[in-house]
């Protein structure tokens, strides 16, 4: 079973970063596309950035193109998620995903408050 562990959210102030951490254990086989999605009240959950093991580009949502970077280590099982110039409209929690094509591995979240 595959299991995922956020870490790095937390309270910052707008114009800040943050980076998030997923460490993933367990058949890491099962896991070739990683990613981070963010959920706020009454809203669906959206993906906000995804990184493939392979050598394809990673994909990002337009609203975190240019401030939003993802990375993956594969040598730790780690994906990140570098978060600036944040905004108070970042405020959510995010959660990191991963699966063998889609997202079927999901970690608890972690909250990140963006304040103005």
């Amino acid at each position: 079973q595959v299991q995922l562990v956020e870490s790095g959210g937390g309270l910052v102030q707008a114009g800040g970063s943050l980076r998030l951490s997923c460490a993933a254990s367990g058949p890491m086989f099962m896991i070739r596309v990683m990613g981070w999605f963010r959920q706020v009240p009454g809203k669906q959950r959206e993906l906000v950035a995804g990184i493939t093991s392979g050598v394809g580009p990673a994909t990002y949502a337009d609203s975190v193109k240019g401030r939003f970077t993802i990375s993956r280590d594969n040598t730790k099982n780690t994906v990140y998620l570098q978060m600036n110039s944040l905004k108070p409209e970042h405020t959510a929690v995010y959660y990191c995903a991963a699966g063998p094509a889609a997202y079927v591995y999901w970690g608890q979240g972690t909250e990140v408050t963006v304040s103005s």
